[in-house]
């Protein structure tokens, strides 16, 4: 049944503020051999919410966003000269920290968050190596060896 006036919708008090969008992108394929175990995006899903779930429990706050599969191309130069391409099945959480409930919280707050979170996405699915962004920021987590 349709509304014949509906209520005119308005802004959320408190909700209006920077937007703070970030990105988390961590393989399905665990290792680097392409015969490793590729684990699906509900994995990486059940782990963030695992996440979630832990530190609203503590009393603290946490990130929501949405999960999607992707792949991941890319190139590489080989030491005969010949370049080498491959191609890698990823999870993609992403979200913003929505100024209504995380407004209150500092953007190194958000991003130990997102760490936090990425780290966890991580060991659920065998990677060395999470890629993450947050507004005009990214890092590299790694928990492999510094070949320097």
């Amino acid at each position: 049944m349709r509304m014949s006036d509906p209520k005119p919708y308005s802004i959320v008090a408190g909700s209006l503020g920077p937007r703070r969008d970030f990105r988390i992108t961590v393989g399905l394929r665990e290792g680097w051999d392409p015969e490793g175990r590729v684990y699906d995006v509900s994995e990486a899903v059940g782990a963030a919410r695992r996440w979630m779930r832990r530190r609203m429990e503590e009393g603290n706050p946490a990130l929501s966003g949405m999960a999607a599969r992707a792949e991941v191309t890319y190139a590489w130069p080989r030491e005969d000269g010949t370049v080498g391409s491959d191609r890698e099945p990823v999870a993609i959480f992403t979200g913003e920290a929505v100024h209504a409930y995380l407004g209150h919280l500092p953007d190194d707050e958000i991003e130990a968050m997102l760490s936090e979170l990425a780290i966890e996405l991580g060991r659920a699915l065998g990677q060395e190596r999470i890629y993450v962004s947050f507004c005009d920021r990214s890092w590299i987590l790694s928990n492999a060896p510094d070949p320097s």
